[in-house]
């Protein structure tokens, strides 16, 4: 016996609730630690999203990471950033939404220099 399965329907409904046009960055402080950057990553992995940009500067055993998503809704950006958090080896998140023309980079070095 087989089954025909409508895949267009199935894609259909499981469709994605997106933002278009948004843009936010994630900056967080965390340990030097070879699984940090994938763990992140995960996170927008899951959701079939590839970062706009992504940097990472390793000093001496802190990793400053900054990463831009696109398409973004608010939901989702609030559950990504509480789920980054809870991140055993990621001591600070902050999350930013991004101006139409900012961009990851200049919102980590204004976050440095705020410190």
């Amino acid at each position: 016996m087989s089954k025909t399965m409508n895949t267009a329907a199935a894609s259909a409904s499981d469709a994605r609730v997106t933002a278009p046009g948004r843009r936010v960055a994630f900056s967080l402080v965390a340990d030097a630690d070879p699984g940090t950057l994938p763990r992140i990553l995960e996170y927008v992995a899951k959701r079939g999203l590839v970062p706009l940009a992504l940097h990472s500067r390793l000093t001496d055993d802190t990793l400053a990471i900054s990463m831009e998503v696109g398409d973004l809704p608010q939901a989702e950006t609030d559950h990504i950033g509480r789920c980054l958090g809870q991140i055993p080896m990621v001591a600070r998140v902050t999350v930013a939404e991004l101006a139409a023309t900012g961009s990851a980079a200049e919102l980590v070095a204004e976050l440095a220099a705020a410190e």
